[in-house]
């Protein structure tokens, strides 16, 4: 007589009696592995969300921003960008905008002539193109851009750190900062900005006054160009040259994309660092599957023995303590992925970004528990199966 076979509605019920008459050990073996999938899922989402914010951010105000500043000369001295290069760079085909500062040597910036030398905090003074806003996507916290007008008179504009560092909260016909040996009034205070941080602790003044007051000689230090997307590669390619003919090894050119992969890099690292970390939580939990089912089956001989001697055979009793312990795993699996999911949305929220829960790092946690479970139920079912019916029902 052939013994009856388990269809897959049979092997769920027996594989879940494990379950049902010990919830208690059952609930802490899944939270083993829960936890550790919740981890994986977490890092992975929170990292996703994080770089997805981070393009949101740079993709609003642009990655076509390209700068050009001076590098060094081949003796190690400090290159200079010619006087024309601004006006040079705007003759390139596909840039659509350009603007520049230009850095004023040994002008230091301080509240008033009280104040000691030595404590000018590090802020500089930059001689400033109008159209220098537009460019880099920098925006006003407080007051006014500098203009036509304003660009020829003792005006300035400060950055948000430079705000900070003179105490200066807003602007006003009667807030003033010393810019070298003249008091400037404070017309504007920027916020943060994002694609140019070289102006957060910067006193920004126009271009005109800089050369007539400040003894500016009209070289920029840094150019600002704006190129179509399609193009920025190519802009890139021949920047250097254009800027600086007869010198092209002494410029540098760069752009916020290049911080963004830096960024990128920084944050895979991270990732598998913490990866790592989950990789072993899981482990752990693993091992907890293991130890539960081989006391599962020394404590339930007698049932084992009794099925043996109704007929089960050696593969029904191997599947029913395998499946149950690919049920536990597969708890421990969901129960983790929808905790780390609702982790990563609920700091997604917090910290205002989008929320992103890459697919392959549910699927594929949830793969790993059950291959964590397979392997972990497979020699206690493989010893259960072994036993004969004779010497289980002969024990206690």
């Amino acid at each position: 007589m052939r013994p009856a076979r388990l269809g897959p509605g049979d092997v769920l019920k027996v594989g879940a009696v494990g379950l049902r008459t010990r919830p208690l050990r059952a609930f802490l073996s899944a939270l083993g592995i829960a936890i550790g999938i919740a981890a994986m899922v977490a890092v992975v989402g929170i990292s996703s969300s994080s770089r997805a914010e981070l393009d949101r951010r740079l993709s609003a105000l642009g990655t076509n921003l390209l700068t050009v500043s001076p590098g060094s000369t081949l003796t190690g001295g400090e290159a200079r960008l010619p006087v024309e290069s601004e006006a040079m760079v705007g003759r390139i085909g596909p840039v659509r905008k350009v603007s520049a500062i230009g850095e004023i040597p040994d002008v230091k910036i301080f509240r008033t002539g009280k104040i000691p030398k030595a404590q000018s905090n590090g802020l500089a003074a930059y001689a400033a193109r109008t159209d220098l806003l537009t460019t880099v996507a920098a925006e006003l916290s407080t007051g006014t851009w500098l203009n036509g007008a304003t660009g020829r008179y003792p005006a300035v504009v400060l950055g948000a750190e430079a705000a900070e560092l003179l105490g200066i909260g807003r602007p006003g016909p009667d807030v003033r900062v010393l810019v070298g040996n003249r008091l400037f009034t404070v017309v504007g205070i920027l916020e943060p900005a994002a694609l140019a941080p070289e102006l957060d602790d910067a006193a920004l003044v126009g271009w005109p006054v800089a050369v007539s007051a400040l003894g500016f000689d009209g070289h920029p230090t840094t150019v600002y160009t704006r190129s179509a997307d399609s193009a920025v590669e190519s802009v890139r390619d021949v920047l250097g040259s254009t800027a600086n003919p007869r010198a092209p090894s002494e410029v540098e050119v760069s752009r916020p994309s290049d911080a963004l992969a830096a960024q990128q890099a920084a944050d895979q690292a991270f990732t598998a660092l913490l990866l790592g970390l989950g990789a072993v939580a899981l482990l752990v939990g693993g091992v907890g599957v293991a130890n539960t089912m081989v006391i599962s089956v020394l404590e339930r001989r007698a049932e084992i023995g009794l099925r043996r001697s109704l007929g089960a055979t050696r593969g029904q009793i191997r599947t029913q303590f395998l499946a149950e312990s690919l049920l536990l795993s597969a708890l421990g699996g969901l129960g983790g992925a929808v905790l780390g999911s609702g982790v990563t949305v609920g700091y997604a929220v917090y910290q205002g970004w989008p929320s992103v829960v890459p697919l392959w790092a549910v699927s594929g946690g949830i793969g790993a528990t059950l291959g964590i479970g397979a392997l972990a139920g497979l020699y206690p079912a493989v010893r259960a199966s072994r036993l004969s019916p004779t010497e289980a029902l002969a024990t206690p």
